[in-house]
């Protein structure tokens, strides 16, 4: 008779949740709702200087609407971004730390609450510290197309990702998110940061899409998953920001492709100009889409799934609905 194999936090929320969690949605879209500005190269992560109630805010919001799992609001919060706004090396640090903090205090705070309620049907969330790509910080629009250029290697990668790596594992979140990856190199990147790190808490690594057949760089998703197969270190994999209408046929694909766990969190198909800065008019998913979906999504093999872009809590709401009607 075997040894059993020690189950992961987010394998536990996942059979908690029915053999499905639900992520929170669109953090940008609402804290602009309630009056924060973030045109800024930190985005959303601009809040954490100006604006941390608004973060809390924004998360009991979600959870209210029944999140299983917060992504914290440091997609945008690099150190190199926070130097460039004149903060110190310190007081970036301090901001990403201060992510995971919000994030666990909202947590915390909602389910004192609501544990002493007969008949909830809500789950004690996990906490997940977002690592944007490489893409991201340049705010450029190439975490849509994965083209770095020539001069960005595995080891440069390596570096940028490292140090927000170690700060936020330090500030203790129960997960961590790599998010819109758009490369093979920097799902490599992550892989073996992970490894050389030795973080002991679950990851999923999460690629967009911009045509849903292959990552934005051109690669082939297999190529992409080849890598992430090899580690135990990465225990999802997935798609986030990309249109609904190609997540039926990416999560098959991935499914075939990984024995890992499919995370996916579509935005609400709106097309954002990352040149121009701007959301395009598209096709929209509606909340009753998005419930509709959903339960298509869970019954293809989805484990976790939820809102990116433009999505909000009362989408995150049909979204848990539904997952959760029997």
């Amino acid at each position: 008779m075997g040894i059993k194999r020690k189950t992961t936090l987010l394998e536990d929320l996942i059979d908690k949740a029915g053999g499905c969690a639900v992520i929170d949605g669109g953090f940008a879209t609402q804290l602009e709702r309630h009056g924060a500005s973030i045109n800024d190269p930190l985005w959303s992560a601009f809040c954490l200087i100006k604006d941390p109630h608004l973060i809390q805010k924004v998360h009991l919001e979600y959870l209210e609407a029944g999140a299983d799992i917060l992504v914290t609001s440091s997609y945008q919060a690099t150190l190199p971004g926070f130097l460039s706004k004149g903060l110190s090396a310190e007081e970036g640090e301090l901001l990403l730390e201060r992510s995971v903090k919000l994030a666990v205090e909202a947590r915390d705070s909602f389910w004192n609450s609501k544990k002493r309620v007969p008949g909830h049907t809500y789950n004690s969330a996990l906490v997940a510290a977002s690592i944007g790509s490489y893409g991201a910080y340049l705010a450029d629009g190439s975490e849509y197309s994965g083209c770095y250029g020539p001069d960005v290697n595995l080891e440069k990668l390596k570096d940028f990702h490292r140090r927000r790596l170690q700060v936020l594992v330090e500030a203790g979140p129960d997960l961590l998110a790599f998010e819109t990856i758009p490369n093979k190199l920097e799902a490599q990147a992550c892989v073996e940061l992970l490894e050389e790190e030795s973080v002991q808490i679950p990851s999923w690594i999460c690629f967009s899409s911009v045509d849903g057949e292959n990552a934005p760089s051109g690669e082939t998703f297999k190529d992409c998953l080849d890598v992430i197969n090899k580690s135990n270190k990465v225990n999802a994999v997935g798609i986030n920001c990309s249109p609904p209408h190609f997540i039926e046929s990416l999560i098959c694909k991935f499914n075939e492709l990984t024995n890992k766990a499919v995370v996916i969190y579509p935005n609400s198909g709106e097309i954002w100009d990352g040149k121009a800065k701007r959301w395009l008019p598209a096709t929209c998913f509606d909340d009753d889409n998005f419930g509709l979906h959903a339960k298509r999504w869970r019954d293809l093999g989805a484990k976790v799934i939820g809102g990116c872009c433009r999505t909000t809590p009362s989408t995150i709401y049909a979204i848990s609905k539904a997952l959760r009607e029997r």
